[in-house]
């Protein structure tokens, strides 16, 4: 017989003897399944949460655009002393002027200021509204769309129109049977005529940019003061030159802002992507952790294996004698105990992706947080626990197939 046939042949009465052996000792297997099912599920569940998180944190950096970059006074995500960039100075209209003249690359710019406040029509009014000031560039560089009327424009800027373009969620509450277009709602206590309304865009790290409206510049400043910080959004050509884009927007801010040679910048460069890799440092910590934490359940499930299998290997030693006896070769013993362990390992890996998948699809129902499990992360937690009981199968597998035939048909 050939050594491929044989090992055909000793992998086929393995499973047999495995088979027949697991269902022999149901509630030792029920356990021993158990224990690595919910080391299983655990990690499934955990890597599914933070996976949707991950999607859900892509989705949201892609309606900013990949081709943005916000000059502010205060970076977006807030290291050290606050005050700091507390004290910086404003921006002024004529340093937006002298960066549009003198940069490269910028295909639209416009300067932004924001602010919150009610907003109503008639009996129906809607809170914590971002009332945004800014020029007709706006819509280009925030990646939103114009559903019905039209966006702000160079001449409603220039006159200081009291007009508004509304986010869709504003529209939708004010204006929940009629449409808003030529409609006038009222800011603060202030009317203004609305001009056009905005596609949805969803939420941005927590804020829902649907909840906003926008109005040109000058009338923002006319109707709510001038006093606020101002922030500078800009478009680029090339989403692939942004870090060459910035350098340049680093210098010719220093330039128009004055800054005395050896100072740090007095303002920040917001971009999306940097945005994203402060999200991946702040998640892959706690990716690492939450991984861990599913590990050190299946090696406690893996531990549970072994234990079980040597109770298994003693509890059986006359069985495997009078094999051994009749001619069964080391090599099928192995085999025997490792589909034993791997197939004990691998029915509570299926049931504990169920139920790891089962309990993210549950905390995304039920809560703000996502869920996403990729199949690639299924198959491969099914894999791992099948390779844990593998692993941990080998000593009590070995341990066997070493039994002195003799000594074993003694044992009683």
């Amino acid at each position: 017989m050939s050594f491929r046939k044989g090992f055909r042949v000793d992998v086929l009465e393995g499973a047999r003897i495995a088979v027949f052996s697991l269902r022999a000792n149901r509630m030792r297997t029920v356990l021993t399944t158990l224990g690595i099912g919910i080391g299983v599920a655990t990690l499934l569940a955990i890597v599914g949460i933070i996976q949707g998180l991950n999607a859900s944190f892509d989705k949201q950096l892609a309606t900013l655009g990949a081709n943005t970059i916000f000059i502010s006074k205060y970076p977006w995500m807030v290291k050290g002393n606050w005050w700091l960039y507390r004290n910086r100075k404003n921006f002024t209209l004529e340093q937006v002027a002298q960066l549009r003249a003198q940069a490269d690359f910028i295909t639209a710019i416009s300067p932004a200021v924001l602010r919150t406040s009610d907003v109503s029509h008639g009996a129906l009014q809607v809170s914590n509204v971002r009332i945004n000031g800014v020029w007709s560039d706006y819509l280009a560089i925030g990646n939103y769309e114009v559903v019905s009327g039209r966006f702000l424009t160079r001449a409603d800027e220039e006159v200081n129109r009291a007009v508004t373009v509304l986010g869709a969620d504003v529209a939708a509450s004010l204006f929940p049977s009629i449409s808003p277009l030529g409609q006038t709602v009222r800011i603060d206590g202030r009317p203004f005529q609305v001009v056009g309304t905005l596609g949805r865009k969803g939420k941005v790290v927590a804020e829902n940019m649907d909840m906003s409206v926008f109005m040109p510049f000058k009338t923002f400043n006319s109707n709510f003061g001038k006093g606020r910080p101002m922030q500078i959004a800009i478009a680029v050509a090339d989403a692939g030159q942004m870090a060459k884009v910035e350098d340049q927007l680093v210098g010719i801010m220093r330039r128009v802002r004055a800054t005395p040679p050896g100072q740090p910048d007095d303002f920040n460069v917001n971009r999306t992507d940097s945005l994203a890799a402060t999200y991946e440092q702040l998640t892959g910590a706690l990716y690492a952790v939450a991984t861990g934490v599913g590990l050190i359940t299946l090696l406690v499930g893996g531990i549970g294996i072994m234990n079980i299998m040597l109770v298994s290997v003693r509890e059986r030693t006359r069985e495997i004698g009078v094999r051994r006896a009749l001619g069964a070769r080391q090599r099928t013993i192995v085999l025997q105990f490792l589909m034993e362990a791997s197939s004990v390992s691998a029915v509570g890996g299926l049931l504990g992706t169920t139920v790891g998948l089962g309990t993210a699809k549950i905390v995304s129902l039920v809560t703000p947080l996502a869920a996403d499990v990729r199949p690639g992360t299924v198959v491969g937690g099914v894999a791992f626990a099948a390779l844990v009981g593998l692993l941990f199968g080998i000593w009590p597998a070995a341990r066997a197939a070493r039994l002195d035939p003799v000594e074993a048909l003694r044992y009683e």
